[in-house]
């Protein structure tokens, strides 16, 4: 283990400890390995703070952690659920840190109410891997998600093609303070350039969740008599949309778009596949990522790029069931 941390501080001036990642070629901006103890012989505990248990998506980014890591012999993972609550996430992490874990898995809340903890952890040189949700500035090793422009931009397109002599669209918003939900709106506006015809009529913030994005729905369909899409930043909130066009007797007025794509019965794939959303967009959960960057970090002593941007597809109707099944495959 002496050589083992002997080899760490050395390969530090290199920025690397036991070899690069194979994603880090052609003057990519790397981060180095940063931990305080690495090798294949250590044992490890990983805090992952979690913005909330509430939604499908982040449960399922959880049971992706632990999967990942059930194959890891040497991880212990501990989840800190802070319930949409920036303070809690802020002291879920102190208690993390307090407990001097060796990796912070993070999904932030909201950015800015969380930068200053995870970079007090950066700065402690714990390695700090921020899934899905960005914080300001780059105190972090390594960020693993989505490209919400993107997405909101495929998101646009969709409805361009949908509505090409132009119509109405509400749009039913993330929380405020998640980057996400400011970059699916930004790109969702690109995506409609295309259509001068096409306006956003109204808006409002369901804040990720289905009930919340149900109400705002209703009290849209109220104020809104001519709506052609329901653009929502994710699948939840759109199926809440829906359920409350259905109450209404309007959800054969409008489609319905939603994001993440999750490949469960009760996900945005099998609601496209039974005819509730037009489309949706997958938003990859992160979770076995974040552990593959734990173990180059931790167990390899390797470096990794700051920004590692996974891919994203759209699902229709017409490749709905093909993806579905894929996603399920042995």
């Amino acid at each position: 283990m002496l050589a083992v941390l002997t080899a760490c501080v050395l390969g530090a001036a290199v920025a690397a400890c036991g070899g690069d990642d194979e994603g880090g070629g052609g003057g990519e901006t790397k981060s180095s390995s940063q931990a305080k103890t690495c090798g294949a012989d250590g044992k490890y505990v990983i805090g992952m703070s979690q913005a909330n248990n509430a939604e499908p998506y982040r449960e399922r980014m959880n049971d992706d952690i632990k999967t990942a890591a059930a194959s890891v012999p040497q991880f212990e993972v501990k989840f800190a659920d802070a319930a949409q609550d920036n303070a809690k996430q802020v002291s879920d992490v102190e208690n993390f840190l307090t407990q001097q874990i060796d990796a912070l898995i993070i999904s932030p809340n909201e950015a800015a109410p969380l930068t200053g903890v995870v970079k007090k952890a950066f700065d402690s040189k714990i390695p700090v891997i921020v899934l899905d949700r960005k914080v300001e500035g780059d105190a972090y090793t390594t960020f693993i998600g989505g490209d919400n422009v993107a997405i909101g931009r495929a998101a646009g397109e969709h409805v361009a093609e949908l509505l090409p002599d132009g119509g109405n669209v509400v749009e039913i918003r993330g929380l405020a303070g998640a980057t996400p939900a400011a970059e699916r709106a930004e790109g969702f506006r690109e995506g409609i350039k295309a259509v001068p015809g096409i306006k956003i009529t109204a808006q409002a913030s369901g804040d990720w969740l289905r009930e919340k994005g149900q109400q705002q729905a209703e009290a849209l369909f109220q104020a809104n008599d001519d709506i052609d899409v329901v653009y929502a930043h994710n699948d939840p909130m759109a199926e809440g949309a829906y359920l409350a066009a259905k109450s209404a007797g309007r959800e054969k007025d409008m489609k319905f778009i939603g994001i993440d794509a999750l490949p469960i019965p009760s996900g945005g794939i099998k609601a496209v596949e039974e005819g509730r959303l037009s489309a949706t967009f997958t938003y990859p959960t992160n979770g076995k990522e974040a552990i593959d960057a734990a173990k180059k970090l931790l167990i390899d002593c390797a470096t990794l790029p700051k920004e590692q941007i996974l891919e994203t597809q759209t699902i229709t109707e017409e490749n709905a069931t093909d993806v579905y099944g894929k996603a399920n495959a042995g």
